[in-house]
């Protein structure tokens, strides 16, 4: 069995923890991050615009992504040591909610946190990119939440009755 665990900062423990709980047997599991190049992209691009283009050494760029590559090394080596077990650890770039649909392709499952507004039960609480991922996985989703799920006083009222 394969399984794909989507970490990101935040709720990746949770992802982990519902790897070790819901697929113990699975023979294949990777554990995915994936950085977006637009946010050093912005360090590079106010630096040439900004602040200057005779100075390649300073561009904050360039740091932004050592910064950001250090942080996916340190997470997934976290998420490995919490899983326990024998996995492999991916890390791709790009738009984070395509890479996850790409990377899930011929997986028999995928694992994901809510990473919207998690203080009620709803559609709210998957923002943008988990939504696209659960709308275009190519297989089965599991979808967690990174802490105790709210309340169901938290469900939003019905809708009114439709009279003809």
């Amino acid at each position: 069995m394969r399984v794909i665990a989507w970490l990101v900062e935040g709720t990746w423990p949770a992802c982990v923890d519902a790897v070790r709980a819901h697929a113990p047997a699975a023979d294949d599991v990777v554990l995915l991050h994936v950085s977006e190049p637009a946010v050093a992209g912005l360090g590079h691009g106010a630096f040439a615009g900004l602040l200057g283009r005779g100075h390649p050494g300073h561009d904050p760029g360039d740091r932004m992504e050592e910064s950001g590559e250090r942080s996916a090394t340190a997470l997934l080596e976290a998420a490995a040591g919490r899983l326990g077990g024998a996995c492999s650890r991916v890390e791709r770039g790009g738009r984070a909610e395509r890479e996850v649909v790409a990377a899930a392709e011929g997986a028999d499952l995928l694992v994901l946190a809510r990473d919207g507004d998690r203080s009620r039960l709803g559609p709210h609480s998957l923002g943008p990119a988990a939504r696209f991922v659960v709308d275009h996985a190519p297989c089965p989703v599991l979808l967690v939440w990174p802490e105790p799920a709210p309340d169901l006083a938290t469900l939003p009222p019905p809708p009114p009755p439709h009279h003809d």
